[in-house]
């Protein structure tokens, strides 16, 4: 079962991060093989966690709370490295201050 393997070879703490390079080689990479897709820089897991964080930010996830997520010190490299994912955020702050007047 993957659940086991997963908290068994990766030691899974709720509560801790997971070792990248053990979920790549004992799941990622198996998952990957087992769906017929090629393993590249595009269906990494670097890629992976590029969508994680643009999907959180697009569900309107602070960046000091995507820091966290993310396991960054600084929350001013989460902005620095997303900040070009945030598009709407000027549409954001506009419906967020003509609703203080409404």
């Amino acid at each position: 079962m993957l659940t086991g393997q997963v908290s068994t070879r990766l030691g899974a703490d709720p509560h801790k991060a997971l070792n990248r390079n053990h979920v790549n080689g004992y799941v990622w990479r198996p998952a990957l093989k087992a769906a017929g897709i090629d393993a590249g820089t595009d269906t990494g897991m670097h890629a992976l966690w590029h969508f994680y964080a643009s999907a959180l930010l697009e569900a309107g996830v602070s960046i000091k709370a995507l820091s966290e997520y993310l396991g960054h010190h600084d929350p001013a490299f989460t902005l620095r490295t997303y900040t070009h994912l945030m598009p709407t955020s000027n549409d954001a702050v506009r419906h967020a201050i003509d609703a203080l007047w409404t």
